[in-house]
Protein backbone atom coordinates (compact mmCIF):
# COMPACT_ATOMS: atom_id res chain seq x y z
CA UNK A 1 0.00 0.00 0.00
CA UNK A 2 1.59 3.57 -1.43
CA UNK A 3 0.40 6.74 0.37
CA UNK A 4 0.73 9.79 -0.31
CA UNK A 5 0.17 12.85 2.14
CA UNK A 6 -0.12 10.49 4.79
CA UNK A 7 -0.45 13.02 7.45
CA UNK A 8 -3.86 13.94 6.17
CA UNK A 9 -5.13 11.44 3.92
CA UNK A 10 -5.69 8.80 6.72
CA UNK A 11 -8.33 7.83 9.16
CA UNK A 12 -11.30 8.51 6.30
CA UNK A 13 -14.22 6.46 4.84
CA UNK A 14 -12.47 5.84 2.27
CA UNK A 15 -9.10 4.35 3.91
CA UNK A 16 -11.86 2.66 6.29
CA UNK A 17 -13.42 0.99 3.03
CA UNK A 18 -10.40 0.18 1.68
CA UNK A 19 -9.07 -1.84 4.57
CA UNK A 20 -11.90 -3.57 4.56
CA UNK A 21 -12.10 -4.59 1.04
CA UNK A 22 -8.86 -6.27 0.77
CA UNK A 23 -8.98 -8.02 4.40
CA UNK A 24 -10.22 -11.88 4.95
CA UNK A 25 -13.92 -12.21 4.37
CA UNK A 26 -16.34 -11.82 7.01
CA UNK A 27 -17.98 -15.37 8.60
CA UNK A 28 -21.44 -15.36 7.43
CA UNK A 29 -24.04 -15.42 9.86
CA UNK A 30 -25.85 -18.62 10.69
CA UNK A 31 -30.28 -18.34 8.78
CA UNK A 32 -31.26 -18.61 12.42
CA UNK A 33 -29.23 -15.11 13.58
CA UNK A 34 -31.51 -12.65 15.16
CA UNK A 35 -30.79 -8.53 14.93
CA UNK A 36 -28.53 -8.95 17.47
CA UNK A 37 -26.24 -11.04 15.77
CA UNK A 38 -26.68 -8.62 13.04
CA UNK A 39 -25.88 -5.62 14.75
CA UNK A 40 -23.07 -7.31 16.28
CA UNK A 41 -21.41 -8.98 13.17
CA UNK A 42 -21.62 -5.43 11.51
CA UNK A 43 -19.89 -3.70 14.81
CA UNK A 44 -17.18 -6.12 14.59
CA UNK A 45 -16.73 -5.54 10.74
CA UNK A 46 -16.63 -1.77 11.01
CA UNK A 47 -14.20 -2.16 13.66
CA UNK A 48 -11.95 -4.75 11.43
CA UNK A 49 -12.30 -2.08 8.69
CA UNK A 50 -10.59 0.91 11.26
CA UNK A 51 -7.15 -1.65 11.55
CA UNK A 52 -4.25 -1.51 8.98
CA UNK A 53 -3.84 -4.88 7.48
CA UNK A 54 -1.51 -7.64 9.22
CA UNK A 55 -0.83 -8.75 5.86
CA UNK A 56 0.21 -5.78 3.70
CA UNK A 57 3.26 -3.82 3.69
CA UNK A 58 2.43 -0.02 3.82
CA UNK A 59 4.49 2.83 2.62
CA UNK A 60 3.00 6.31 4.26
CA UNK A 61 5.06 9.87 2.48
CA UNK A 62 4.69 12.86 3.87
CA UNK A 63 6.55 15.69 4.47
CA UNK A 64 4.83 17.06 7.12
CA UNK A 65 4.36 14.18 9.70
CA UNK A 66 1.52 14.82 12.34
CA UNK A 67 1.36 13.25 15.66
CA UNK A 68 -1.29 10.46 14.51
CA UNK A 69 0.61 10.06 11.52
CA UNK A 70 3.86 8.91 13.47
CA UNK A 71 2.31 6.76 15.81
CA UNK A 72 0.09 5.23 12.90
CA UNK A 73 2.70 4.37 10.82
CA UNK A 74 6.57 5.58 12.68
CA UNK A 75 9.13 2.50 14.23
CA UNK A 76 8.53 2.29 17.95
CA UNK A 77 11.39 3.51 20.39
CA UNK A 78 12.82 1.09 23.58
CA UNK A 79 11.19 2.90 26.16
CA UNK A 80 12.57 5.89 28.26
CA UNK A 81 13.18 6.15 31.62
CA UNK A 82 9.91 6.70 32.73
CA UNK A 83 8.92 3.77 30.29
CA UNK A 84 7.22 5.78 27.62
CA UNK A 85 7.37 4.53 23.96
CA UNK A 86 7.93 7.18 21.42
CA UNK A 87 8.26 6.38 17.68
CA UNK A 88 10.04 7.63 14.74
CA UNK A 89 9.83 7.67 11.15
CA UNK A 90 11.13 4.49 8.99
CA UNK A 91 13.29 6.65 6.53
CA UNK A 92 14.37 10.63 7.00
CA UNK A 93 14.79 12.41 4.30
CA UNK A 94 15.30 15.78 5.94
CA UNK A 95 14.10 19.13 4.95
CA UNK A 96 17.75 20.82 5.82
CA UNK A 97 19.41 17.83 3.63
CA UNK A 98 17.10 18.32 0.81
CA UNK A 99 17.87 22.14 0.99
CA UNK A 100 21.73 21.10 0.92
CA UNK A 101 21.63 18.77 -1.84
CA UNK A 102 19.11 22.37 -3.86
CA UNK A 103 16.01 19.34 -4.13
CA UNK A 104 14.28 22.24 -2.77
CA UNK A 105 14.96 26.17 -2.22
CA UNK A 106 14.84 27.48 1.09
CA UNK A 107 11.64 29.33 1.62
CA UNK A 108 12.46 31.02 4.62
CA UNK A 109 16.03 32.66 3.51
CA UNK A 110 13.98 36.04 2.20
CA UNK A 111 12.00 36.58 4.58
CA UNK A 112 10.54 40.17 4.83
CA UNK A 113 8.08 41.08 7.40
CA UNK A 114 5.71 43.94 6.82
CA UNK A 115 3.44 45.75 10.03
CA UNK A 116 0.96 47.80 9.87
CA UNK A 117 -0.19 50.53 12.14
CA UNK A 118 -3.63 52.39 12.66
CA UNK A 119 -5.25 54.75 14.81
CA UNK A 120 -9.37 54.37 15.05
CA UNK A 121 -11.43 57.22 16.46
CA UNK A 122 -15.11 57.20 17.45
CA UNK A 123 -17.13 59.59 15.70
CA UNK A 124 -19.92 59.91 18.27
CA UNK A 125 -20.31 61.90 20.79
CA UNK A 126 -21.65 59.45 23.28
CA UNK A 127 -19.37 56.33 24.41
CA UNK A 128 -21.55 52.94 24.69
CA UNK A 129 -20.76 49.50 26.29
CA UNK A 130 -19.73 46.83 24.23
CA UNK A 131 -18.11 43.61 24.54
CA UNK A 132 -13.99 43.54 24.33
CA UNK A 133 -13.12 40.83 23.98
CA UNK A 134 -14.95 40.05 20.82
CA UNK A 135 -14.53 43.71 19.48
CA UNK A 136 -10.75 43.39 19.29
CA UNK A 137 -10.51 40.66 16.61
CA UNK A 138 -13.70 42.72 14.92
CA UNK A 139 -12.04 45.70 14.59
CA UNK A 140 -9.10 44.25 13.56
CA UNK A 141 -11.08 42.74 10.86
CA UNK A 142 -12.32 45.90 9.68
CA UNK A 143 -9.21 47.98 9.38
CA UNK A 144 -7.42 44.93 7.01
CA UNK A 145 -10.81 44.96 5.00
CA UNK A 146 -10.71 48.68 4.81
CA UNK A 147 -9.95 50.41 1.52
CA UNK A 148 -7.17 51.81 2.41
CA UNK A 149 -5.44 48.89 3.70
CA UNK A 150 -5.97 46.57 0.53
CA UNK A 151 -4.58 49.25 -1.34
CA UNK A 152 -1.59 50.05 0.72
CA UNK A 153 -0.92 46.16 0.61
CA UNK A 154 -1.61 45.84 -3.05
CA UNK A 155 1.12 48.60 -4.06
CA UNK A 156 3.67 47.05 -1.92
CA UNK A 157 2.98 43.32 -3.55
CA UNK A 158 2.62 44.80 -6.58
CA UNK A 159 5.97 47.18 -6.52
CA UNK A 160 7.99 44.49 -4.69
CA UNK A 161 7.54 42.11 -7.37
CA UNK A 162 7.23 44.01 -10.53
CA UNK A 163 10.91 46.14 -9.38
CA UNK A 164 12.47 43.50 -7.08
CA UNK A 165 11.52 40.20 -8.34
CA UNK A 166 11.23 40.53 -12.05
CA UNK A 167 14.81 42.01 -12.91
CA UNK A 168 16.65 39.49 -11.33
CA UNK A 169 15.49 37.63 -14.78
CA UNK A 170 15.55 34.14 -12.69
CA UNK A 171 13.38 31.32 -14.67
CA UNK A 172 14.09 33.61 -17.81
CA UNK A 173 12.18 36.28 -16.15
CA UNK A 174 9.40 33.75 -16.34
CA UNK A 175 8.73 34.65 -12.23
CA UNK A 176 4.93 34.20 -10.66
CA UNK A 177 3.65 34.98 -7.61
CA UNK A 178 0.58 33.63 -4.85
CA UNK A 179 -1.22 35.81 -2.47
CA UNK A 180 -2.24 34.19 0.36
CA UNK A 181 -5.71 35.81 2.13
CA UNK A 182 -7.93 34.80 4.68
CA UNK A 183 -11.34 35.13 3.15
CA UNK A 184 -12.71 34.51 -0.17
CA UNK A 185 -13.91 38.39 0.36
CA UNK A 186 -10.54 39.49 1.27
CA UNK A 187 -9.31 37.69 -2.09
CA UNK A 188 -11.70 39.25 -4.17
CA UNK A 189 -10.72 42.85 -2.57
CA UNK A 190 -7.18 42.17 -3.11
CA UNK A 191 -7.99 40.99 -6.55
CA UNK A 192 -9.04 44.64 -7.45
CA UNK A 193 -6.86 46.32 -5.88
CA UNK A 194 -3.63 44.40 -7.84
CA UNK A 195 -5.34 44.49 -10.82
CA UNK A 196 -5.93 48.35 -10.75
CA UNK A 197 -2.70 49.12 -9.22
CA UNK A 198 -1.68 47.14 -12.29
CA UNK A 199 -3.04 49.01 -14.71
CA UNK A 200 -1.89 52.43 -12.56
CA UNK A 201 1.77 51.13 -13.32
CA UNK A 202 0.91 50.86 -16.82
CA UNK A 203 2.22 47.12 -16.23
CA UNK A 204 1.24 44.41 -18.70
CA UNK A 205 0.44 41.75 -16.51
CA UNK A 206 -3.08 40.73 -14.72
CA UNK A 207 -3.91 38.34 -11.62
CA UNK A 208 -5.79 35.61 -11.27
CA UNK A 209 -8.59 34.71 -8.17
CA UNK A 210 -8.89 31.28 -6.54
CA UNK A 211 -11.68 30.53 -4.17
CA UNK A 212 -14.82 28.16 -4.43
CA UNK A 213 -17.87 28.59 -5.01
CA UNK A 214 -20.32 31.58 -5.79
CA UNK A 215 -20.43 34.30 -3.46
CA UNK A 216 -22.18 37.87 -2.71
CA UNK A 217 -20.58 40.71 -1.16
CA UNK A 218 -23.37 43.14 -1.91
CA UNK A 219 -22.55 44.24 -5.29
CA UNK A 220 -24.16 41.22 -7.24
CA UNK A 221 -22.97 37.48 -6.99
CA UNK A 222 -19.07 36.84 -8.21
CA UNK A 223 -17.35 33.52 -8.78
CA UNK A 224 -13.82 32.60 -10.01
CA UNK A 225 -14.99 32.42 -13.47
CA UNK A 226 -16.84 35.80 -13.56
CA UNK A 227 -13.59 37.73 -12.11
CA UNK A 228 -11.25 35.89 -14.16
CA UNK A 229 -12.58 35.63 -17.56
CA UNK A 230 -12.38 31.87 -17.71
CA UNK A 231 -13.65 28.53 -16.37
CA UNK A 232 -11.80 27.30 -12.91
CA UNK A 233 -10.49 24.43 -14.58
CA UNK A 234 -8.10 26.55 -16.75
CA UNK A 235 -6.35 27.93 -13.67
CA UNK A 236 -3.49 25.93 -13.60
CA UNK A 237 -2.82 26.13 -16.98
CA UNK A 238 -3.11 30.16 -17.40
CA UNK A 239 -1.26 31.43 -14.53
CA UNK A 240 2.00 29.81 -16.55
CA UNK A 241 1.33 31.77 -19.43
CA UNK A 242 1.77 35.59 -19.65
CA UNK A 243 -0.12 38.16 -19.42
CA UNK A 244 -0.67 35.93 -15.51
CA UNK A 245 1.51 36.66 -13.09
CA UNK A 246 -0.17 36.76 -9.50
CA UNK A 247 -2.57 34.41 -8.51
CA UNK A 248 -4.44 35.46 -5.78
CA UNK A 249 -5.51 32.62 -3.05
CA UNK A 250 -8.58 31.72 -0.59
CA UNK A 251 -8.02 28.07 1.14
CA UNK A 252 -6.75 27.10 -2.36
CA UNK A 253 -3.64 25.97 -3.83
CA UNK A 254 -2.04 26.10 -0.60
CA UNK A 255 -1.10 22.24 -0.14
CA UNK A 256 -0.22 20.18 -3.06
CA UNK A 257 0.24 23.02 -5.49
CA UNK A 258 3.38 22.12 -7.75
CA UNK A 259 4.31 25.37 -9.62
CA UNK A 260 7.80 25.84 -9.89
CA UNK A 261 7.75 29.40 -11.43
CA UNK A 262 6.11 31.10 -8.17
CA UNK A 263 9.15 32.47 -6.90
CA UNK A 264 7.42 34.79 -4.38
CA UNK A 265 4.48 34.72 -1.71
CA UNK A 266 2.53 37.98 0.00
CA UNK A 267 0.78 36.35 2.97
CA UNK A 268 -2.19 38.37 4.31
CA UNK A 269 -3.72 35.83 6.90
CA UNK A 270 -1.98 34.39 9.92
CA UNK A 271 -0.03 30.94 9.41
CA UNK A 272 1.22 28.51 12.36
CA UNK A 273 1.94 24.37 12.40
CA UNK A 274 1.40 22.05 9.33
CA UNK A 275 -0.54 25.38 7.61
CA UNK A 276 2.68 27.39 7.59
CA UNK A 277 4.70 24.98 6.20
CA UNK A 278 2.30 23.56 3.42
CA UNK A 279 1.89 26.94 2.52
CA UNK A 280 4.96 28.45 2.09
CA UNK A 281 6.63 25.16 0.77
CA UNK A 282 4.43 26.05 -2.62
CA UNK A 283 7.62 28.32 -3.44
CA UNK A 284 10.03 25.75 -2.82
CA UNK A 285 10.30 23.62 -5.92
CA UNK A 286 13.38 23.85 -7.90
CA UNK A 287 13.37 25.00 -11.31
CA UNK A 288 16.22 26.14 -13.75
CA UNK A 289 17.26 29.54 -13.08
CA UNK A 290 15.40 29.81 -10.27
CA UNK A 291 17.94 30.27 -7.14
CA UNK A 292 16.04 32.28 -4.67
CA UNK A 293 12.42 32.75 -3.05
CA UNK A 294 11.06 35.61 -1.52
CA UNK A 295 8.12 35.86 1.29
CA UNK A 296 6.10 39.24 2.48
CA UNK A 297 4.25 39.04 5.43
CA UNK A 298 1.61 41.23 6.28
CA UNK A 299 0.20 39.32 9.31
CA UNK A 300 3.53 38.96 12.08
CA UNK A 301 3.79 35.01 11.22
CA UNK A 302 7.51 35.17 11.33
CA UNK A 303 7.43 33.58 15.14
CA UNK A 304 5.01 30.91 14.67
CA UNK A 305 6.52 30.03 11.09
CA UNK A 306 9.84 29.70 12.76
CA UNK A 307 8.56 27.24 15.28
CA UNK A 308 6.19 25.69 12.55
CA UNK A 309 9.31 24.54 10.31
CA UNK A 310 11.58 23.80 12.99
CA UNK A 311 9.20 20.64 13.76
CA UNK A 312 10.01 19.02 10.21
CA UNK A 313 13.86 20.76 9.80
CA UNK A 314 15.08 17.43 10.80
CA UNK A 315 14.00 14.75 12.16
CA UNK A 316 10.48 14.48 13.76
CA UNK A 317 9.85 11.90 16.29
CA UNK A 318 6.45 11.21 18.87
CA UNK A 319 7.13 11.61 22.35
CA UNK A 320 5.00 8.81 23.78
CA UNK A 321 2.20 6.73 22.59
CA UNK A 322 -1.82 7.73 22.98
CA UNK A 323 -2.91 6.94 25.97
CA UNK A 324 -6.27 5.26 25.07
CA UNK A 325 -7.63 4.92 28.81
CA UNK A 326 -8.46 8.69 28.16
CA UNK A 327 -11.68 7.59 26.11
CA UNK A 328 -12.93 5.95 29.23
CA UNK A 329 -12.73 9.35 30.90
CA UNK A 330 -14.49 11.08 28.18
CA UNK A 331 -17.13 8.63 28.26
CA UNK A 332 -17.76 9.08 31.88
CA UNK A 333 -17.93 12.56 31.40
CA UNK A 334 -20.39 12.46 28.60
CA UNK A 335 -22.67 9.67 30.79
CA UNK A 336 -22.69 11.79 33.72
CA UNK A 337 -24.19 14.76 31.61
CA UNK A 338 -27.31 12.23 31.45
CA UNK A 339 -28.18 13.72 27.74
CA UNK A 340 -28.44 9.93 26.63
CA UNK A 341 -29.02 6.56 28.13
CA UNK A 342 -27.19 3.46 27.28
CA UNK A 343 -30.51 1.60 25.84
CA UNK A 344 -31.19 4.73 23.19
CA UNK A 345 -27.84 4.00 22.39
CA UNK A 346 -27.51 0.12 21.79
CA UNK A 347 -31.63 0.85 19.89
CA UNK A 348 -30.28 4.01 17.97
CA UNK A 349 -27.39 2.02 16.43
CA UNK A 350 -29.22 -1.15 15.82
CA UNK A 351 -31.87 0.73 13.93
CA UNK A 352 -28.94 2.46 12.00
CA UNK A 353 -27.08 -0.28 11.06
CA UNK A 354 -30.44 -2.07 10.11
CA UNK A 355 -31.05 0.73 7.72
CA UNK A 356 -34.11 1.88 9.31
CA UNK A 357 -35.90 4.69 7.82
CA UNK A 358 -35.04 8.46 9.63
CA UNK A 359 -38.80 8.15 11.21
CA UNK A 360 -37.73 5.59 13.36
CA UNK A 361 -34.63 7.41 14.03
CA UNK A 362 -35.28 10.67 14.74
CA UNK A 363 -37.58 10.57 17.69
CA UNK A 364 -34.43 8.84 19.74
CA UNK A 365 -32.19 12.11 19.16
CA UNK A 366 -35.07 14.87 19.83
CA UNK A 367 -35.30 13.13 22.80
CA UNK A 368 -31.50 13.95 23.65
CA UNK A 369 -31.72 17.17 22.07
CA UNK A 370 -34.97 17.83 24.52
CA UNK A 371 -32.39 17.20 27.86
CA UNK A 372 -29.75 19.25 25.83
CA UNK A 373 -31.82 22.18 25.52
CA UNK A 374 -33.83 21.96 28.59
CA UNK A 375 -31.60 20.29 31.51
CA UNK A 376 -28.32 21.42 30.30
CA UNK A 377 -26.88 25.09 31.09
CA UNK A 378 -24.82 26.96 28.50
CA UNK A 379 -21.64 25.79 29.99
CA UNK A 380 -22.57 21.87 30.27
CA UNK A 381 -23.92 22.17 26.61
CA UNK A 382 -20.85 23.68 25.46
CA UNK A 383 -18.64 20.77 27.32
CA UNK A 384 -21.05 18.18 25.86
CA UNK A 385 -20.60 19.07 22.72
CA UNK A 386 -16.99 19.36 22.85
CA UNK A 387 -16.80 16.46 24.61
CA UNK A 388 -18.88 14.19 21.87
CA UNK A 389 -16.78 15.61 19.10
CA UNK A 390 -13.64 14.81 20.81
CA UNK A 391 -14.55 11.32 21.69
CA UNK A 392 -15.60 10.53 17.78
CA UNK A 393 -12.76 12.50 16.32
CA UNK A 394 -10.21 10.51 19.04
CA UNK A 395 -11.68 7.17 18.55
CA UNK A 396 -11.48 7.21 15.19
CA UNK A 397 -7.91 7.45 15.01
CA UNK A 398 -6.97 5.52 18.27
CA UNK A 399 -9.26 2.45 16.91
CA UNK A 400 -6.93 1.63 14.34
CA UNK A 401 -4.01 1.04 17.11
CA UNK A 402 -6.48 -0.34 19.67
CA UNK A 403 -4.99 -3.95 20.36
CA UNK A 404 -8.09 -5.00 21.90
CA UNK A 405 -12.28 -4.41 20.42
CA UNK A 406 -14.31 -2.31 22.42
CA UNK A 407 -17.43 -2.70 20.52
CA UNK A 408 -19.00 -0.21 23.02
CA UNK A 409 -16.43 2.69 21.70
CA UNK A 410 -17.91 1.97 17.92
CA UNK A 411 -21.65 2.16 19.04
CA UNK A 412 -21.13 5.67 20.87
CA UNK A 413 -18.77 6.19 18.23
CA UNK A 414 -21.64 6.09 15.80
CA UNK A 415 -24.48 7.63 17.82
CA UNK A 416 -22.73 10.67 18.95
CA UNK A 417 -21.74 11.50 15.23
CA UNK A 418 -25.08 11.92 14.78
CA UNK A 419 -26.44 13.31 17.68
CA UNK A 420 -23.67 16.37 17.32
CA UNK A 421 -25.24 17.29 14.07
CA UNK A 422 -28.84 17.52 15.66
CA UNK A 423 -27.69 19.69 18.49
CA UNK A 424 -28.23 23.12 18.30
CA UNK A 425 -24.96 25.66 19.33
CA UNK A 426 -25.64 27.67 22.30
CA UNK A 427 -27.19 31.06 21.37
CA UNK A 428 -24.26 33.95 21.46
CA UNK A 429 -25.80 37.57 22.03
CA UNK A 430 -23.30 39.56 19.80
CA UNK A 431 -22.75 42.52 22.23
CA UNK A 432 -20.80 44.34 19.14
CA UNK A 433 -23.90 45.28 17.20
CA UNK A 434 -23.06 48.66 14.90
CA UNK A 435 -19.86 49.12 16.85
CA UNK A 436 -18.05 49.64 13.06
CA UNK A 437 -20.75 52.31 12.08
CA UNK A 438 -19.49 54.65 15.20
CA UNK A 439 -15.79 54.59 14.30
CA UNK A 440 -13.37 55.65 11.54
CA UNK A 441 -10.14 54.87 10.42
CA UNK A 442 -8.07 57.57 11.20
CA UNK A 443 -4.82 56.78 10.07
CA UNK A 444 -2.65 54.10 8.68
CA UNK A 445 0.52 53.11 8.07
CA UNK A 446 2.47 50.00 6.44
CA UNK A 447 5.96 49.34 7.37
CA UNK A 448 8.21 46.83 5.24
CA UNK A 449 10.69 45.77 7.69
CA UNK A 450 14.02 44.24 6.58
CA UNK A 451 14.56 41.66 4.99
CA UNK A 452 15.96 38.36 7.10
CA UNK A 453 16.41 34.82 7.10
CA UNK A 454 14.97 32.77 9.24
CA UNK A 455 17.47 30.20 11.18
CA UNK A 456 16.20 27.06 12.28
CA UNK A 457 17.48 24.70 15.06
CA UNK A 458 19.69 21.91 14.02
CA UNK A 459 18.21 19.61 16.22
CA UNK A 460 15.81 16.97 15.74
CA UNK A 461 11.83 17.83 16.92
CA UNK A 462 9.49 16.02 19.27
CA UNK A 463 5.62 15.52 18.88
CA UNK A 464 3.37 14.86 21.35
CA UNK A 465 0.81 12.97 20.81
CA UNK A 466 -2.45 14.08 20.13
CA UNK A 467 -4.85 15.27 23.09
CA UNK A 468 -7.64 13.20 23.64
CA UNK A 469 -9.78 15.09 25.89
CA UNK A 470 -11.95 18.47 25.07
CA UNK A 471 -14.23 20.53 26.92
CA UNK A 472 -14.91 24.09 27.11
CA UNK A 473 -17.68 27.27 28.61
CA UNK A 474 -19.09 29.81 27.34
CA UNK A 475 -17.55 32.96 27.98
CA UNK A 476 -19.38 36.31 30.00
CA UNK A 477 -19.07 39.03 27.79
CA UNK A 478 -16.75 41.96 29.46
CA UNK A 479 -18.63 45.25 28.58
CA UNK A 480 -16.32 48.17 28.24
CA UNK A 481 -17.06 51.82 26.67
CA UNK A 482 -16.17 52.50 22.98
CA UNK A 483 -13.61 54.90 24.16
CA UNK A 484 -11.81 52.25 26.47
CA UNK A 485 -11.97 49.52 23.74
CA UNK A 486 -9.94 51.98 20.97
CA UNK A 487 -7.48 53.23 23.47
CA UNK A 488 -6.34 49.35 23.98
CA UNK A 489 -6.92 48.36 20.50
CA UNK A 490 -4.99 51.34 19.36
CA UNK A 491 -1.98 51.19 22.01
CA UNK A 492 -1.88 47.52 20.92
CA UNK A 493 -2.10 48.32 16.95
CA UNK A 494 -1.15 51.85 16.75
CA UNK A 495 2.17 54.11 16.72
CA UNK A 496 2.74 57.41 16.10
CA UNK A 497 1.56 59.47 13.61
CA UNK A 498 2.93 62.80 11.84
CA UNK A 499 0.96 65.21 10.76
CA UNK A 500 2.33 64.61 7.44
CA UNK A 501 0.58 61.17 7.58
CA UNK A 502 -2.34 62.99 8.54
CA UNK A 503 -2.10 65.69 5.51
CA UNK A 504 -1.12 63.20 2.70
CA UNK A 505 -4.81 61.04 4.23
CA UNK A 506 -7.07 64.08 3.58
CA UNK A 507 -5.61 64.61 0.41
CA UNK A 508 -5.87 61.25 -0.85
CA UNK A 509 -9.56 60.65 0.73
CA UNK A 510 -11.48 63.82 0.39
CA UNK A 511 -9.47 66.61 -1.38
CA UNK A 512 -8.26 64.29 -4.32
CA UNK A 513 -11.40 62.79 -5.07
CA UNK A 514 -13.53 65.43 -4.56
CA UNK A 515 -11.25 67.51 -7.20
CA UNK A 516 -11.54 64.75 -9.38
CA UNK A 517 -15.53 64.68 -9.79
CA UNK A 518 -15.34 68.71 -10.31
CA UNK A 519 -17.13 68.97 -13.07
CA UNK A 520 -15.91 72.20 -14.59
CA UNK A 521 -12.41 70.86 -13.80
CA UNK A 522 -13.33 67.54 -15.90
CA UNK A 523 -14.07 69.42 -19.01
CA UNK A 524 -11.13 71.29 -18.61
CA UNK A 525 -8.78 68.53 -18.68
CA UNK A 526 -10.27 67.50 -22.33
CA UNK A 527 -9.21 71.30 -23.59
CA UNK A 528 -5.82 72.06 -23.47
CA UNK A 529 -3.00 71.88 -20.83
CA UNK A 530 -2.93 75.52 -19.86
CA UNK A 531 -6.95 75.49 -19.24
CA UNK A 532 -6.66 72.58 -17.14
CA UNK A 533 -3.75 73.65 -14.87
CA UNK A 534 -6.39 76.80 -14.18
CA UNK A 535 -9.02 75.30 -13.72
CA UNK A 536 -7.25 72.64 -11.51
CA UNK A 537 -6.32 75.71 -9.24
CA UNK A 538 -9.91 77.21 -8.75
CA UNK A 539 -11.23 73.48 -7.97
CA UNK A 540 -9.15 72.67 -4.91
CA UNK A 541 -9.87 76.32 -3.46
CA UNK A 542 -13.72 75.33 -4.07
CA UNK A 543 -13.01 71.91 -2.36
CA UNK A 544 -10.61 72.99 0.60
CA UNK A 545 -12.98 76.46 1.44
CA UNK A 546 -15.84 73.92 2.90
CA UNK A 547 -12.61 72.62 5.46
CA UNK A 548 -12.06 76.37 7.10
CA UNK A 549 -14.22 75.04 10.36
CA UNK A 550 -13.18 71.10 10.34
CA UNK A 551 -9.26 71.60 9.29
CA UNK A 552 -8.70 75.12 9.97
CA UNK A 553 -4.88 74.97 10.36
CA UNK A 554 -4.60 72.91 6.98
CA UNK A 555 -6.73 75.52 5.69
CA UNK A 556 -4.55 78.24 6.69
CA UNK A 557 -1.19 76.47 5.23
CA UNK A 558 -2.80 76.07 1.79
CA UNK A 559 -4.20 79.62 1.38
CA UNK A 560 -0.81 81.20 3.16
CA UNK A 561 2.09 79.30 1.95
CA UNK A 562 2.77 79.07 -0.54
CA UNK A 563 5.06 75.84 -0.96
CA UNK A 564 2.38 73.93 0.75
CA UNK A 565 -0.62 74.81 -1.69
CA UNK A 566 1.90 73.93 -4.42
CA UNK A 567 2.70 70.31 -2.43
CA UNK A 568 -0.79 69.72 -2.49
CA UNK A 569 -1.58 70.77 -6.01
CA UNK A 570 1.55 68.67 -7.36
CA UNK A 571 -0.15 65.21 -5.20
CA UNK A 572 -3.48 65.71 -6.05
CA UNK A 573 -2.67 66.10 -9.77
CA UNK A 574 -0.37 62.74 -9.81
CA UNK A 575 -3.48 60.71 -7.71
CA UNK A 576 -5.94 62.17 -10.38
CA UNK A 577 -3.56 61.24 -12.68
CA UNK A 578 -2.56 57.73 -11.63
Amino acid sequence: MIIDEAHSSQGSKASAALNLSLADDAQPLADDADMEDVVNAVIEERMRSRKLLANASYFAFTATAKAKTLELFGTRLPPDGEGKIGRRPFHVYTMRQAIEETFILDVLQYYTPVSSYYWLAKTIEADPLFDSKRARSKLRRYVESHDTAIRSKAEIMVDHFLDDVLPLREMKGEARAMVVTGSIERAVQVFGAVRSYLEERRSPFLPIVAFSGEHDFGAGPVSEASLNGFPSSEITSRIQEDPYRFLICADKFQTGYDEPLLQAMYVDKPLGGIQAVQTLSRLNRAAPGKSRVFVLDFQDNAAAVEAAFADYYKTTLLSQESDPNKLHDLRDDLDKLQVYTWPQVEEFVALFLSNSDRELLQPILNQCRQIYCEQLNEDDQVAFKGKAKAFVRSYDFLATILSYPQPEWEKLSIFLTLLVHALPAPEEDDLTKSMLELIDLDSYRIDKQNQQRLALPDDNATLDPAPVSAGGFKPEPELDPLSVILTSFNEQYGTSFSDEDRIRRLIRDEIAPQVAQDQRYRNARANTPNTAAIELDAALNRVVDPLFLDQTEFYKQFKDNALFRNFVRDLVKRLIDG
